[in-house]
């Protein structure tokens, strides 16, 4: 495995310096913004696209400081109900995939995306429960007449120029677990895996640890972050851990994201890490800063010195997981 670094922490960094920062801080590898949610203050797409020369500047900055790119990353909602939104994130994503193919990159992260819940709406809409039944109706009419065809399409176009989709499960979204990824890539096809999060999974509930061990036979376990998830107990204990609460309101909410190591210790990593190995993953653990109790520097520093012992270096034989 190696250890990276989602670059939109230093999004107000110029390429060239961040990618210095990073480098000397012992990362392997950078996952970079596209568009989307998260923006693409190091890649600029359009122009990347129109220049083979630019592409070739581009890979030989990443090259010379002895780092790899694991992924281009696109976070967006190409399902949204409205027309311009949805437009503008599919040509995101589809501009992504062409780009990640011209410079040689096999992964391309993004949202599953949710549609509304009729031709009317202007909103996406997140079922989360099958009752009322108007609920389970809305569920099954996303899937049927816009997650499937999207997907169905957008795997093809991926399979075209080479490249995985890999989804990351979020809440707010269709896919936002290992089942609902397995439903998508079962349905649309096997160009689509899953952006591995813990993140997400500890506060649903899940253990990631046996989300790894259902998903991987399925060998879509495509690309790995590394951010973890803080309870507090009081308030987890009195009103459960739906929480709509903004994320600056640390004290009232009954989660918030933490830098790895301050939500669960250093054995649930490990073991986790161990169980990504065993089940055959030897990419990149990228690490994503969204703790609001640290600035952007020390939750970065926090988490490579944390992860870099824990990081698996040598690759097991393929018997251990065959």
């Amino acid at each position: 495995m190696k250890l990276g670094i989602f670059t939109v922490l230093f999004s107000q960094m110029p390429f060239e310096e961040m990618l210095d920062h990073v480098a000397a801080a012992g990362v392997d590898a950078v996952e970079i913004g596209t568009g989307g949610y998260p923006g693409n203050a190091h890649c600029d797409r359009e122009a990347l696209l129109a220049s083979a020369e630019k592409r070739s500047a581009f890979l030989n900055a990443i090259a010379s400081r002895g780092l790899e790119i694991s992924a281009l990353s696109c976070h967006n909602n190409p399902l949204h109900p409205n027309e311009e939104v949805r437009q503008k994130a599919d040509q995101e994503l589809r501009e992504t995939i062409r780009l990640a193919a011209e410079l040689g990159v096999k992964t391309v992260v993004t949202f599953s995306g949710c549609p509304g819940e009729s031709e009317r709406s202007e909103n996406p809409v997140w079922v989360t429960c099958p009752w009322p039944e108007e609920y389970s109706r809305v569920l099954e009419w996303q899937w049927k007449e816009k997650v499937i065809p999207y997907w169905t399409e957008m795997n093809r176009f991926a399979a075209d120029h080479g490249v995985r989709i890999a989804i990351e499960a979020h809440p707010g979204f269709v896919v936002y677990n290992g089942e609902t990824l397995l439903r998508l890539r079962d349905a649309c096809g096997e160009q689509i895996g899953i952006n591995f999060d813990p993140s997400h999974m500890f506060w649903q509930g899940i253990d990631p640890i046996e989300a790894v061990h259902a998903l991987a036979p399925h060998r879509c376990i495509f690309h790995v972050h590394a951010k973890d998830t803080g309870f507090n107990k009081h308030n987890v204990a009195r009103d459960g851990v739906l929480d709509t609460k903004p994320y600056r309101e640390e004290l009232k909410r009954a989660w918030i994201f933490r830098t790895v190591g301050y939500g669960h210790d250093q054995q649930t990593w490990a073991d986790l890490l161990s169980a990504l190995q065993m089940n055959g993953y030897d990419g990149v653990i990228s690490i994503e800063h969204e703790d609001s109790l640290m600035s952007i520097e020390e939750g970065f520093q926090k988490a490579v010195a944390f992860l870099r012992p824990l990081v698996i270096r040598e690759k097991l034989q393929q018997m251990w997981w065959a």
